[in-house]
């Protein structure tokens, strides 16, 4: 039976040092996520839930174990094939959201499909449907300090949406936002998901997520402890 999983990742072990001196980052872990999954990784820092996100998104190297995203397995490639790929197909969404001060809302999205070579007229067309789709549609010309925090992390929502990923991983992107702005990130977070079929792995503390996410794998001292299922748990509530 074909595998249909977006991420399999096979006894995925990260250290750090040798010998004595080893620190592990990851022990082992094992993931299969399906496509149009919302899933979230929680753990205390240091759980090595960046290093596992970085893995998976090929900024780092597993010491043991394979990675496989859409039945490729990635831990051979070369950076150059690595780089080309994160540009083509995957999405990146950080806390720090790196969006460039000198560069207004539409030129930071337009800039990854620049970056791919893409024609004026489509990289104008797919900036402004990315822009409308988060609801800057009003502030297309605005610079980030011109911005709400909310704001800002729309924008980046866009950018990482503009070469049309299946994949899109995001690394804290609402912990710098209060509550009310979380929820509505978060909830951005899904209809996008549902809509477009995107799956998305996302690193967190913030406890707003079992109201929005398909899974929670909890992680500790780089190993999976346990994974919950929340929108299963609500419907079950519901039905009794």
């Amino acid at each position: 039976m074909a595998n249909n999983n977006v991420i399999d990742t096979k006894n995925l072990t990260r250290t750090y040092g040798t010998g004595d001196q080893a620190v592990y980052a990851l022990r082992g872990v094992n993931l299969d996520i399906g496509p149009g999954q919302f899933v979230a990784l929680k753990g205390r820092s240091g759980s090595g839930k960046t290093t596992l996100l970085n893995c998976i998104g090929g900024l780092d190297r597993p010491t043991e174990g394979t990675i496989s995203i859409f039945g490729e397995e990635i831990g051979g490639w070369s950076e150059n094939k690595l780089t080309a790929w994160r540009r083509q197909q995957v999405g990146f969404i950080f806390q720090s959201l790196g969006l460039l001060p000198a560069l207004s809302a539409f030129e930071n999205v337009e800039l990854i499909l620049r970056m791919n070579h893409v024609p004026a007229k489509e990289r104008q067309k797919r900036t402004l449907e990315c822009l409308d789709l988060v609801g800057l549609t009003k502030w297309v010309d605005h610079r980030p300090y011109e911005l709400s925090g909310g704001q800002q992390q729309r924008v980046a929502i866009a950018r990482a949406l503009a070469n049309r990923p299946k994949l899109i991983i995001a690394d804290e992107p609402t912990g710098d936002l209060d509550t009310k702005t979380g929820r509505e990130v978060l909830s951005l977070f899904r209809t996008i998901i549902r809509e477009q079929n995107i799956t998305m792995l996302m690193a967190t503390h913030d406890n707003l997520i079992v109201d929005y996410v398909d899974q929670i794998m909890n992680l500790q001292d780089g190993q999976i402890q346990q994974i919950e299922y929340p929108q299963q748990a609500a419907a079950a509530e519901l039905v009794v």
